[in-house]
């Protein structure tokens, strides 16, 4: 077992067995861990024990860092949902991106600790955090849809809008261009990247330090800040829940 891998479980709380999200506060600062033991797919199910556990650092009034596991922080959706269409796959786009913007509009801070590879609707996560941070190593970071023949849903094109520089805006969205860590601080993935066993104690640090904010003026200035990109944004739900509801189930022995 490397030391990064010793560091990593040493510092995140421990599963349940089945247990997709666990929760941890620890001096004011809950810590949020995605863990499927694969490549924590947005499902329906991780996504609503993600709601929850957000709910419970609303109520205890914390920061937030939302991380996931050695080596990924999310491979997106659910591909298997998404591809036999119908009911469950238009709520799970849908939750994705209402989850994207509750962590754009949360009211304490978010960081967000990408424990490398970030994928599709993992990337619009990222993207919703107030300070991302990376692990340098041969992860990925890609909003790839165009790459796997999707048109980009207009919620996640807004999403980027809000956050990657212009010069890498098209690169980005349009052309499904992959980042390392490195050159994605550039793009505005990320705002810095730190060696494996750093990233939850760099974290740590960061949520304590945004733990001094005045939580009413932080809140306050950054739906200022956000107000045309949220709007933007949900205009863009607006738009996509039309095509979200339209899917249908694949008919049976054509999966």
């Amino acid at each position: 077992m490397t030391s990064y891998v010793r560091n990593m479980i040493g510092s995140m709380p421990v599963p349940a067995t089945g247990e997709l999200v666990t929760y941890q506060l620890v001096d004011g600062t809950a810590m949020i861990v995605m863990d499927d033991g694969k490549a924590n797919a947005l499902s329906l199910e991780m996504l609503s024990a993600l709601n929850r556990a957000l709910d419970r650092a609303a109520s205890d009034g914390a920061v937030v860092v939302l991380t996931g596991r050695h080596g990924i922080f999310s491979g997106g959706f659910d591909l298997k949902v998404l591809g036999a269409g119908g009911s469950d796959a238009a709520a799970m786009l849908e939750e994705g991106f209402l989850l994207a913007l509750r962590l754009l509009e949360h009211p304490a801070p978010v960081i967000i600790a990408c424990n490398g590879h970030a994928v599709a609707m993992g990337i619009f996560l990222l993207l919703s955090g107030d300070y991302r941070i990376g692990v340098n190593g041969p992860f990925r970071l890609v909003a790839n849809e165009v790459a796997i023949g999707l048109t980009m849903p207009q919620t996640a094109i807004e999403i980027c809008r809000q956050r990657l520089a212009p010069s890498h805006f098209n690169r980005a969205v349009i052309l499904a261009e992959n980042y390392a860590p490195a050159g994605a601080v550039e793009a505005g993935f990320l705002d810095r990247v730190v060696d494996g066993p750093e990233l939850l104690e760099t974290a740590r640090t960061v949520a304590t330090e945004l733990a001094q904010l005045d939580r009413a003026a932080h809140a306050a200035t950054k739906s200022r800040a956000r107000e045309s990109a949220i709007a933007a944004i949900r205009k863009g739900l607006e738009i996509d829940q039309k095509f979200f509801r339209r899917l249908k189930a694949v008919p049976a022995g054509d999966e």
